[in-house]
């Protein structure tokens, strides 16, 4: 039977410790998953939903963006993914009268968790300015609010439309229509904060800004490297792929700065043995020092340069470029500067190594480990060096695959979701819809938090997400959003960013994905791109949460005629009431994309075209694959200082809490916990259970502090420490960001801990 919302927010402060566990999945996560989905849904509705997870008629996982097997199971879905269709699907509402009983002012102290946990929204709200409550408006009301403020405007530049994942391609490529034919490129997405990194080097390396592999290319592997990512609760399906690798043959290497239990022991639900003893995945642990991994690559390839008949020289010669200048750089590498930077042994490195020579079809995997660093656009341009010696890209079984987080983020980016749009992007807009798209770019989200800081926008609009919690510097953040005119969330539950507005705001409802989606033209269905570039179709089959809600297509739509008017000649009432009509246009716009409701109508969806895999084919500046030679960084730590990265509990899924344990790390109810390494933690005189504010140094001078963490004694690497965001996005500085990206630096936070006043 379905609970009820909590009515009192929990502490976060004061968990239970206990182990940590050494396998993942299994018994435990069954038990977990069900019991959260029957609390939020209760027993029947978790069946009929959860059975339609992933599957070829059904509905996209809302959660991550791992693709989907050729032959799927009849439950095709992870713990992960079950809680977040559990919270969507959730029987709960939040309706006027919660919004009445609770003023902003009191919303805003309120945790995140608290926030999620009070169910679906159901009409859309409106604060007024001077206003201390939210209260219901009509839709049309609404859109006239959102009018009349880009109408006061001085510039459309003036505007931000961000996006977050969930997004589907038909609503993002509305979005961002709707954003040019108004006249501003400024389309930030979550993006900018996670794989904006990747797409940069890729792009410059190889001419995709997007992983080179398949599903079935980790099945054909002989090696794979996973980097930096947590598959266990990040993206727990990935390890289903890992198990199917290791029983061909593959071996894994595992680099990371903690230990984590999905890489050790992956206890398959889906098999009787893999319930009771489960595979061993990862054969070599490199428990890399924060920041160390462009150092470590480095070395290898230097040490496969000096290895006899190593390099794939026919591959070199035919489809690289910049091979000198890099082979010069590389054989400068440092024995004793790379095992300080990693922190690893050199017995260790050197047994990677014979993992890589023994492989031929290598796949490196990563994730926000090695993309929120300042020197994250090195760092994987030294990953791309590495497969590239071996010619290990466009070959069967090997490439790059940087794996995306959030269901569809990779699709918003390849429908237009922007700031910098390539200019054959915008004459194919132009071509097709007969206006002339803007051509300056826009801003991306740190930039867009610096305009709206210093009064240069003031009209900010988001297509989903949680951006106060999810963004850097979360008081510069919030108080940047204070300042805009207006703040609009198109969303589906409560969170943190409706609580910090501008001096008007408005939350507009949408469906969600588990939800029918009924128009003028029928009942529609809208399409995802994944982490590997296949395109599905995603149903919904669930009745909507409210009669009051629209789905983000109409939103976009309805948005675009009541503010474009009549000089727009874009059909956007046809495009509300027929999906197919947004995406015949988008075939038209978008190479990959020809005959999309062609393609789209087979169940198991259509692979994009990707030149390197596909043909071996580089559309670089040079026509070939680039070996880059940039200087090789890694973070400096004062001493007493700790680097701490930031990073997700079990219980939640980016910014969404769905609850207070981390069970793979042995942590029970609560979230303000600090993981340092023993070691550390005796030197700096760091008492397990004791409570530390964690602050962080930045060149500023600013002081920016996390209070009330619990010291927790675990298995770091050396001089590193972790802690969960959002709770901790208060310490990464605005401007500390990477090169070339502008990704926020979440993983190299230098920080000193502080006694603190809870202990």
């Amino acid at each position: 039977m379905a609970r009820k919302s909590p009515k009192g927010d929990p502490v976060q402060d004061a968990p239970q410790v206990a182990e940590a566990q050494h396998a993942a999945a299994g018994l435990p996560a069954i038990g977990h998953t069900l019991r959260m989905a029957q609390q939020q849904m209760g027993v029947r509705r978790t069946a009929l939903t959860l059975l339609r997870v992933n599957q070829k008629d059904g509905f996209d996982c809302p959660g991550c963006a791992w693709p989907e097997p050729e032959h799927r199971h009849k439950a095709e879905f992870c713990e992960n993914g079950a809680k977040a269709v559990a919270e969507e699907a959730t029987l709960r509402r939040v309706t006027p009268d919660f919004f009445a009983a609770h003023p902003v002012a009191d919303l805003a102290t309120r945790s995140g968790y608290w926030l999620g946990q009070q169910g679906r929204l159901t009409h859309p709200m409106y604060l007024a300015e001077g206003a201390e409550r939210y209260e219901a408006v009509p839709w049309e009301r609404a859109f006239d609010i959102i009018a009349e403020e880009l109408a006061a405007l001085d510039s459309p530049d003036e505007s931000v439309y961000y996006t977050s994942g969930r997004t589907s391609n038909e609503a993002a490529f509305l979005y961002q229509l709707f954003a040019r034919e108004l006249g501003t490129n400024n389309l930030p997405d979550c993006s900018n904060m996670c794989h904006e990194s990747s797409g940069s080097a890729l792009t410059e390396t190889i001419g995709v800004g997007k992983g080179s592999v398949l599903l079935e290319d980790l099945y054909k592997s002989d090696l794979i490297i996973v980097a930096g990512q947590n598959p266990g609760t990040n993206h727990p399906r990935m390890l289903s792929a890992l198990e199917k690798a290791k029983n061909n043959g593959a071996k894994i290497i595992t680099v990371n700065p903690l230990p984590e239990a999905g890489m050790e022991r992956f206890k398959n639900p889906q098999t009787p043995q893999g319930m009771v003893k489960g595979t061993a995945l990862t054969d070599l642990f490199l428990q890399i020092r924060l920041g160390g991994d462009q150092a470590l690559f480095r070395l290898l390839n230097k040490l496969i340069l000096e290895t006899e008949g190593a390099v794939d020289e026919e591959f070199v010669r035919e489809h690289t470029h910049g091979y000198e200048e890099f082979t010069e750089a590389a054989r400068t590498a440092d024995w004793d500067e790379t095992l300080a930077a990693t922190g690893l042994g050199r017995e260790r490195i050197e047994e990677a190594l014979a993992m890589v020579l023994a492989s031929k079809r290598t796949v490196v995997c990563w994730a926000m480990g090695l993309t929120q660093h300042k020197h994250a656009v090195p760092t994987i341009r030294e990953v791309v060096n590495f497969l590239l010696l071996r010619g290990n890209i466009g070959r069967p079984g090997a490439g790059v695959c940087p794996v995306r987080g959030h269901s569809n983020v990779q699709g918003d980016r390849t429908m237009g979701i922007f700031e910098r749009p390539a200019p054959a992007f915008l004459d194919a807009l132009e071509k097709e819809f007969g206006f002339a798209p803007p051509r300056e770019h826009g801003l991306d989200v740190v930039r867009a938090i610096r305009a709206l800081r210093d009064g240069d926008a003031k009209v900010f609009f988001a297509m989903g997400g949680n951006f106060v919690a999810a963004s850097p510097d979360t008081e510069v953040t919030e108080a940047a959003m204070r300042k805009a005119r207006l703040t609009v969330h198109v969303s589906t539950k409560l969170n943190r960013s409706h609580a910090v507005t501008g001096a008007r705001a408005l939350i507009l409802p949408t469906l969600g994905r588990t939800e029918r989606d009924l128009q003028g033209g029928g009942e529609q269905f809208v399409t995802v791109e994944d982490s590997m570039g296949m395109v599905h179709a995603s149903r919904g089959r669930l009745e909507p949460a409210s009669p009051h809600l629209l789905s983000e297509p109409a939103i976009v739509c309805r948005l675009a005629r009541r503010v474009l008017g009549h000089e727009s000649a874009t059909p956007w009432e046809e495009f509300e009431k027929d999906y197919a009509t947004v995406r015949d246009r988008i075939a038209r716009v978008i190479p990959g994309f020809e005959d999309f409701n062609a393609k789209v109508a087979d169940p198991a969806g259509f692979a994009l075209p990707h030149a390197p895999r596909d043909e071996r084919r580089f559309p670089t500046a040079t026509g070939k694959a680039n070996f880059t030679a940039a200087p090789v960084e890694f973070p400096d730590l004062p001493k007493g200082r700790l680097l701490l990265q930031t990073l997700r509990s079990h219980d939640q899924y980016n910014t969404t809490i769905y609850g207070l344990d981390d069970r793979y790390r042995g942590i029970k109810n609560g979230r303000r916990v600090v993981l340092v390494n023993p070691d550390d933690a005796r030197e700096l005189s760091l008492a397990e259970g004791s409570y530390a504010d964690l602050v962080s140094e930045w060149k500023d001078g600013v002081e920016r502090r996390a209070p009330g963490f619990r010291i927790v004694h675990y298995p770091t690497a050396r001089g590193c420490a972790a802690a969960y965001y959002p709770e901790t996005n208060v310490l990464i500085p605005l401007d500390a960001t990477a090169d070339t990206s502008n990704t926020p630096a979440s993983k190299s936070v230098v920080v000193r801990l502080e006694q603190s006043g809870t202990d």
